[in-house]
């Protein structure tokens, strides 16, 4: 095991957590918030410091695998969720660390479930910090570091990291460096966040209802900074974040292809037109289930097309409580949240592209089942899925089913009812933040006890990070002197 790469990765990580603190200071030096100043600088300071110490031994040219970057990415995204808590327990605006950690856990993973029951009286640079922390976390806190500076040149090792928080059951790079394709990646996300921001001035928003509102879209993360979410801002304003809700939740090789004038290969992406498809079918059937509760139908559409976009990219931000709808629409919704967004997006979920392979290979099997003798294969966009691919599906799906029911016996502790209880873990493992009952859109998590608020921060890690960086993390194997998955990974550069 190389631990000296491993210190390195969480240094570099945790330097660049405490330079993205301070804005949040300005922010409340621009408030007159004089009381959250110094929590947040003691953070900085504190972050930085253990940042730096962790620099200090040097990697050298020790050579990493697999395992390294799984346990550098599961470790990262524990300590910058720890450090990143400490202003919210600091400052006393949320005295209960736990509680302080699961928000902050929430946002970096993008899940958008709180403990807050009143979040406008949050100070305006803990809002910040707090939106700031899905955006960040959107495209990969290791993707930006990889971005702005190689952990490794000329060796390929850097992507081990790539793959281990990259969501989606395969990934490849659209240039062959990696770091090329983590700048390609965080330039058309923050091309897009810029739009958005635009879009939204034009339409009167605030300018901090605005760049936290961007962050939690860009990030498909949910963290409003008012008590009904988005309900309270103009129609304009929610059609906008819908189709950027959207706009994010799709795979961004998609994008890269438009950019590189690719468009036949762009819009031959079959998980592109499922993801579509689902959306638009599901808006349709909710809008029509749902219309005697708005004055119109156009309106129905609209919100129902929001809470679609919303819950099946796993944003999370709502318009209205979703939570009084017909029994038809909610289990619509649930559906959704198993979904989730395309593979290679800001979203989380099980992903488009998991549930289009599984569905091929059920047919293929009953294809096989009818004749043996036919040789049949597994395509998408019409290459060939190999069998490691598939294995790696099914693992996943194996693992997802174990752990959501183990969450779901401990989570019951609460005595909250089967839909509460259900809907919490469903939420944080898929990282969509609302459930339904008491941690619903106009709810909260902080009537969970403390033992289901640790399960539910690591279902929300797990369901981040799609379980396997964490299951090596706690594999006995992984810390063995041999170790694990020392082959290189074979990834497939895409012919853009």
């Amino acid at each position: 095991m190389n631990y000296k790469m491993i210190a390195n990765v969480i240094g570099r990580i945790l330097c660049i957590e405490a330079v993205f603190l301070l804005p949040a200071c300005l922010i409340s030096l621009y408030y007159g918030e004089m009381g959250v100043i110094g929590p947040i600088i003691i953070s900085v300071l504190l972050t930085a410091v253990v940042g730096v110490l962790l620099l200090l031994p040097k990697p050298g040219q020790s050579p990493y695998y697999a395992r390294e970057g799984f346990v550098a990415v599961a470790l990262t995204w524990l300590m910058i969720s720890i450090f990143g808590a400490l202003p919210f327990f600091l400052s006393g605006a949320i005295p209960n660390f736990l509680d302080c950690v699961f928000e902050t856990i929430s946002g970096f993973t993008t899940t958008g479930a709180s403990i807050l029951t009143d979040v406008e009286a949050l100070p305006k640079g803990l809002l910040y910090w707090r939106s700031f922390t899905h955006w960040l976390g959107g495209m990969g806190v290791l993707v930006f570091v990889l971005a702005v500076h190689p952990m490794s040149k000329g060796s390929g090792q850097s992507v081990y990291l790539l793959r281990a928080e990259s969501p989606g059951p395969e990934v490849s790079k659209l240039v062959p460096k990696t770091h090329a394709s983590a700048k390609i990646l965080y330039g058309m996300y923050i091309g897009l966040s810029v739009l958005q921001f635009i879009l939204l001035a034009l339409g009167g928003m605030p300018w901090f209802d605005n760049i936290t509102t961007v962050f939690g879209t860009a990030g498909t993360g949910g963290f409003a900074i008012r008590g009904d979410s988005m309900g309270g801002y103009s129609a304009y304003i929610q059609v906008v974040v819908t189709i950027f809700m959207t706009l994010f939740g799709v795979n961004f090789s998609v994008y890269y292809l438009l950019v590189m004038g690719k468009i036949k290969n762009a819009l031959h992406n079959e998980e592109l037109w499922l993801y579509l498809f689902v959306q638009a079918a599901a808006t349709a059937l909710i809008a029509f289930n749902v219309r005697s509760f708005f004055p119109t139908m156009g309106q129905a559409v609209q919100q129902a097309a929001f809470q679609v976009s919303s819950i099946m990219t796993t944003t999370g931000f709502a318009t209205t409580n979703f939570d009084l709808w017909p029994e038809f629409s909610k289990w619509i919704i649930l559906m959704l949240m198993f979904i989730g967004a395309s593979a290679g997006s800001t979203g989380g979920g099980m992903k488009v592209s998991r549930i289009l392979l599984m569905a091929k290979a059920a047919r293929r099997e009953r294809k096989r089942t009818v004749n043996p003798r036919e040789i049949t294969v597994v395509r998408m966009d019409g290459k060939m899925v190999n069998d490691e691919t598939m294995q790696g599906i099914w693992m996943y799906l194996s693992y997802y089913l174990f752990i959501a029911l183990a969450s779901m016996l401990v989570v019951s502790t609460n005595q909250f009812g089967v839909e509460t209880t259900f809907s919490a873990v469903v939420s944080c493992l898929n990282n969509i933040g609302p459930g339904f009952g008491v941690c619903g859109p106009m709810g909260s998590f902080a009537e969970f006890n403390p033992l289901s608020k640790i399960v539910l921060c690591f279902d929300m890690l797990l369901g981040r990070l799609e379980i396997v960086p964490f299951l090596m993390l706690i594999a006995p194997a992984t810390w063995n002197k041999r170790g694990l998955y020392r082959r290189p990974p074979q990834f497939d550069t895409p012919n853009f």
